[in-house]
């Protein structure tokens, strides 16, 4: 399951990478937002991040005009790898290199064709474990020392 959510400035992208999730019969929960009225980035970043927290999702995408913001707030969530990703073979990497849960995609940088081939390389990447994995623990006893 994959929770997907957006600021005004990335609701358009939204509404069409859940058409492409919809086609492929992905699963997926949106967490907002639902029109181009100006909001704030932080609700929606907050709330899918906690949606993977709280396993009711298992990734995440989020969607914004630079992808800075929303890479930001979730990373601020403990079990949370979000990344800013602007093409294919970052996705691929981003997945299998980092096991990142979380991408962020800007709306301004990137056309609906990038942004779903994006989703579908990082999709169909596999992490690859070992040494990357001993990376991962690492990052998870930062998080323990960090964030209380």
């Amino acid at each position: 399951m994959i929770a997907i959510g957006s600021d005004h400035g990335g609701y358009k992208l939204k509404e069409e990478i859940k058409k492409y999730l919809e086609e492929k019969e992905i699963e997926y929960k949106d967490y907002g937002t639902n029109s181009e009225e100006r909001t704030d980035y932080p609700i929606y970043a907050k709330k899918v991040a906690q949606a993977i927290q709280n396993k009711e999702c298992d990734k995440g995408i989020l969607i914004c005009r630079s992808n800075f913001g929303m890479t930001v707030v979730a990373n601020k969530f403990k079990g949370i790898r979000a990344a800013g990703i602007s093409d294919e073979e970052a996705a691929r990497f981003a997945k299998a290199d980092d096991d990142i849960n979380v991408i962020t995609l800007g709306g301004d940088y990137i056309t609906t064709n990038q942004a779903i081939c994006i989703i579908r390389n990082w999709l169909g990447a596999e992490f690859k474990g070992g040494r990357y994995q001993e990376r991962l623990d690492m990052i998870e006893e930062i998080e323990k020392e960090n964030m209380k």
